[in-house]
């Protein structure tokens, strides 16, 4: 059985040779990230190098997914790099004390405007949630506040607000330069922090494009305000990633789940991809196995209908990197084996469509969950068609045949859709269904007899151009 959930997977120092690599691919790795906020340029550079090496000795093609850091609101650093806060005591937040002089009475944060985003009475939570303050008054930049649940606090951990409202932008200078490090990288996915609405992916989006980039845009929901402001955001993105970290902090873990499935039911509907990320397998930063929580975390991200799923330090800093892989990929197809579609579908039975590759992806799913079909061929070239053929449930494998090898790397993330390196022969279209029967056989894709689908243009190499379907018999040469 073929998974048709796909994998995102973070690099780092525990990934960082090409043999780790190559067995991460093996095991199932779909789409790399690179994790901006750790690392320099070069490190980047050297990371994306040795993945596609990699994947090009696996014969295999892995999209690469950059991810900006954002303007994640921190403290500043302490005289001896870390404090333990006690219940009950008091401790204040001050943007103008020096970036070296925290200590057990306050510290330092990197957001100028904080004291004027919160009020007396607001909760932070400072370290992932670990830690809880509540703020008793305001001097100025001085925040004062009592501490509600104490703990260890180091430097650089992240301050959120307890329901959101923090004013931080969501591009930094610094975010701006990974824009263009991005672009002229080539990166397949842009990842977005902090998103607040819309304007914040199409300002991204600009940038990028400016410098030369092409890759697919990625907003991360990780704040109130996002999630406020889903509809603006997943009009105006590619893909959304349900980034459960931040989010779970600002919302409140109870809320998680209920908000997670959500954003996966809106995203769908609205024929966009979705990720599911944060803390997935995290166990496994440690241990060679998840636990039973993190299997049913997975398998019900996947039954929402998840595109993909991410590890972060699980295969960045973890110990078992490539097991992580494989136990997420035996998770993910443990969970579609149980949770087939029923073979009929009535998903957007009464839309109207504008777009002709629209129609005829409907057309097709429609079809083929209607009939004894093997496979979906898309002759594609941007790979459009086959995100909407994605969009509805079927255990029937879609084939994105394509000579583009970004258009390869882009599916990469799309439930259920495979690439497959194919070059079209204008000059001999007589040739064309032998040259694909040839092409599936010799992968073991298919049998000679079943019967497949094929969406195709008028292979004039125009993307958006897809305009016929048909049900064709494979068959051998002889």
């Amino acid at each position: 059985m073929l998974r048709r959930t796909k994998i995102v997977a973070t690099l780092g120092p525990a990934s960082d040779d090409m043999d780790t690599l190559c067995k991460m691919i093996d095991a199932g790795l779909d789409v790399a990230r690179l994790n901006f906020s750790h690392g320099d340029a070069s490190d980047h550079r050297r990371r994306a190098d040795l993945l596609r090496s990699a994947a090009e000795s696996r014969g295999r093609e892995v999209g690469i997914m950059g991810d900006l850091q954002g303007p994640k609101v921190r403290v500043r650093c302490f005289r001896n790099h870390s404090v333990a806060l006690i219940e009950g005591a008091e401790f204040f937040l001050d943007s103008t004390l020096g970036s070296l002089d925290g200590d057990e009475d306050g510290v330092g944060v990197a957001l100028e405007t904080l004291h004027e985003d919160v009020s007396v009475g607001d909760s932070l939570l400072l370290n992932d949630g670990m830690i809880t303050l509540e703020i008793t008054g305001i001097d100025g930049t001085r925040i004062h506040t009592t501490v509600i649940t104490g703990g260890i606090l180091a430097d650089h951990k992240g301050i959120n607000l307890k329901g959101g409202g923090l004013s931080s932008g969501a591009l930094t200078e610094v975010d701006k330069e990974n824009i263009k490090l991005a672009a002229e990288m080539g990166l397949d996915f842009l990842a977005v922090s902090f998103v607040r609405d819309g304007n914040d992916v199409r300002e991204v989006r600009r940038l990028l494009r400016e410098a030369g980039g092409h890759g697919l845009i990625v907003a991360k929901v990780e704040r109130v305000e996002a999630v406020e402001n889903i509809d603006s955001i997943i009009e105006a993105t590619d893909v959304v990633m349900v980034a459960r970290g931040d989010l779970g902090v600002e919302m409140g873990y109870a809320e998680l789940t209920g908000i997670q499935k959500k954003l996966i039911r809106k995203t769908r509907r609205a024929h966009k991809i979705v990720i599911t990320a944060t803390q997935m397998m995290e166990s496994m930063i440690h241990n060679p196995i998840p636990t039973r929580a993190e299997v049913s975390d997975v398998s019900n991200a996947v039954m929402d209908g998840t595109d993909a799923v991410m590890l972060s330090g699980e295969t960045a800093v973890g110990a078992y990197p490539v097991e992580a892989i494989k136990a997420m990929a035996e998770v993910c197809v443990g969970a579609e084996k149980y949770h087939l579609p029923s073979g009929r579908t009535s998903h957007r039975m009464d839309d109207h469509f504008n777009l002709v590759d629209e129609a005829i992806a409907m057309a097709t799913m429609y079809t083929a969950n209607h009939m004894s079909v093997k496979a979906i061929i898309a002759l594609t070239e941007s790979g459009s068609t086959t995100r909407w053929m994605s969009r509805i449930r079927s255990d029937i494998p879609i084939y994105a045949f394509t000579p583009h090898v970004q258009t390869s790397r882009r599916v990469a993330m799309y439930r259920g859709v495979y690439p497959v390196s194919f070059e079209i022969d204008v000059s001999n279209p007589r040739r064309l269904y032998q040259d694909i029967f040839d092409t599936l056989l010799s992968n073991k894709l298919v049998e000679v007899g079943d019967l497949a689908i094929l969406t195709k243009g008028d292979l004039d190499g125009v993307s958006g151009s897809t305009n016929s379907m048909k049900v064709i018999e494979i068959r051998s040469k002889s």
